[in-house]
């Protein structure tokens, strides 16, 4: 199988790390593969590391006059058998051809984007759901989730000194885009009733300022940490006692499954992907969506339930081996693109 993915994403962000991922891991499984990225060096360096043969292209808005045309001589001149899109832009750059186009949507986008593709992938059934709603039939839609990649074995904590946060207080964690719809004004809302509590944020975004100025006026400002986009996530975990993701709305939540890597227990509010996932009350807890007083109290409880916690990250990491680890969930997506591929070969019916 010859495969070109397609990403178009931004400089950060968890589908950006799970393409990366992903594309890497397929590398290691012998699939031959050409990668085209929106221009980033650390990207475009990390997946020639794996061997992927890379090009980076603007991906620009409507005056982007080159991506295109590029993109197509790329195609013509690296004949593959699939073409993976991630995401809206992408897929409305990358035309229509003698080979599978399969859009892999990491959220409920508009199904506009995707009219030139042949299949469309989506990370839990709700999201394939929403394809289906849109018109696609079943035949064209598949369910195959994402994976984290658990902390390697001689990972160390991130020491709490390094970030002024004391040893003896209790550590939560939160990692994402600094954006409305991640939640944090109400997990900051939720840390206004936990006085003993330390917050650390890992990510960047639009809302930063508004959320400083809102820890500020809680009081709450000594108690958290605004880290920026951290490459020590891992480590960021194995120090936490809880992570907490507290968004509004959330397709999947790839940052569930780390902190289920690192043994770690979850408090999520009920957003589509994190209430997917989780079994509440066995693999993590679960509390309304824009409920802070119902967030802390999830919270406050764990952290006064130390054999609690322990059992529900263990928990979460029986979860996480068994169905979203690097193996399965690359099992299963070469499984897909090889028989999506074998419509490519000469006399095949295109599906």
């Amino acid at each position: 199988m010859r495969l070109m993915q397609v990403m178009a994403g931004g400089a950060a962000g968890g589908a950006e790390a799970f393409f990366v991922r992903l594309t890497c891991a397929l590398a290691a499984a012998g699939v031959t593969e050409m990668a085209v990225i929106r221009r980033h060096p650390g990207r475009a360096a990390e997946l020639r590391a794996a061997g992927v043969e890379t090009l980076e292209l603007p991906f620009g808005g409507l005056f982007d006059l080159t991506t295109g045309s590029r993109l197509k001589r790329a195609i013509a001149a690296w004949r593959p058998q699939v073409v993976l899109a991630w995401m809206n832009r992408a897929a409305r750059f990358t035309p229509k051809g003698p080979y599978v186009l399969v859009g892999n949507l990491c959220g409920y986008y508009s199904l506009k984007y995707y009219r030139r593709c042949d299949h469309l992938i989506g990370p839990t059934p709700d999201v394939v759901a929403h394809m289906r709603r849109g018109g696609w039939p079943e035949a064209r839609t598949h369910t195959v989730p994402n994976f984290a990649v658990p902390p390697r074995p001689d990972a160390e904590p991130v020491p709490r000194a390094s970030l002024a946060t004391p040893e003896g207080a209790p550590l939560l964690l939160a990692i994402g885009r600094l954006h409305r719809v991640k939640g944090l004004d109400l997990l900051l809302a939720a840390l206004a009733r936990l006085p003993r509590a330390y917050l650390w944020i890992a990510g960047e975004g639009p809302e930063r300022v508004a959320l400083e100025r809102q820890a500020a006026a809680l009081g709450v400002g000594e108690r958290v940490r605004f880290l920026g986009w951290r490459a020590d996530v891992a480590e960021l975990l194995l120090a936490c006692d809880a992570f907490v993701l507290p968004s509004r709305h959330e397709s999947f939540g790839i940052v569930v499954l780390e902190a289920w890597a690192a043994g770690k227990p979850v408090i999520a509010a009920a957003a589509p992907g994190p209430a997917f996932l989780i079994e509440p009350g066995r693999t993590g807890l679960v509390t309304p969506v824009e409920d802070p007083r119902a967030l802390a109290s999830a919270i406050a409880g764990l952290l006064a339930d130390p054999e609690r916690a322990r059992a529900l990250g263990a928990a979460g990491r029986a979860a996480y081996l068994q169905g979203f680890t690097e193996a399965a969930v690359t099992a299963r997506y070469l499984a897909l693109l090889e028989r999506l591929a074998e419509t490519h070969l000469p006399g095949a019916v295109r599906r």
